[in-house]
């Protein structure tokens, strides 16, 4: 599951300021600030949180792994 978040949003949800130590340099190898991070290129199941409130991201989920069964 790619629960997919763009960096800018990740950072705006950042209530432990993590981000901001991490652009200050008091975090390091932070992923997306200064160590790189790669997108998977065939998640079988993404979850772009953006268009999804963590309710329908959660639901969206069940619908997906459920005929797995």
């Amino acid at each position: 599951i790619f629960v997919d978040t763009p960096l800018d949003v990740a950072e705006g949800r950042d209530v432990k300021g993590l981000y901001k130590k991490a652009r200050a340099g008091d975090l390091k190898n932070f992923t997306g600030i200064d160590s790189p991070y790669e997108a998977p290129l065939n998640a079988e199941i993404r979850v772009n949180t953006v268009e999804m409130t963590p309710v329908e991201a959660a639901a969206f989920i069940v619908r997906q792994i459920m005929p797995l069964k």
